[in-house]
């Protein structure tokens, strides 16, 4: 292989990194260095945490209510039971996200299977 063939594979590795992975790490790191000393209770951080967490919900909805591409296949009621169960085993699993997410993978891949196309 020559060097040339070699950088053309690894050449949107290395874009990927400094377009998308760089510039999200700066604002992490600075946003790192201000929150030191913040209070976790304070009412501007409990504010911040409900808006993300309702932004969360929502994207997760949107995805389990109107998938596109390959999940939007899968029946309506074979993903929300996925969404369900995933989240009965992160609570069972004492909150154990590896546990939520296999769960809900293994029963999205079960029931695409059991309802054939």
């Amino acid at each position: 292989m020559s060097m040339s063939a070699t950088m053309m594979e690894i050449g949107p590795i290395f874009a990927l990194i400094l377009v998308g992975f760089l510039p999200n790490e700066v604002w992490r790191v600075l946003g790192l260095m201000l929150v030191t000393g913040l209070d976790e209770e304070s009412e501007v951080l409990v504010w911040v945490r409900a808006v993300a967490t309702a932004m969360l919900a929502g994207v997760l909805a949107q995805l389990v209510l109107s998938s596109s591409g390959a999940l939007g296949t899968v029946p309506v009621g074979v993903r929300v039971s996925a969404a369900a169960l995933g989240f009965l085993a992160f609570l069972i699993g004492r909150r154990s996200v590896f546990l939520g997410v296999l769960t809900g993978e293994l029963t999205i891949m079960i029931g695409a299977l059991a309802c054939g196309p």
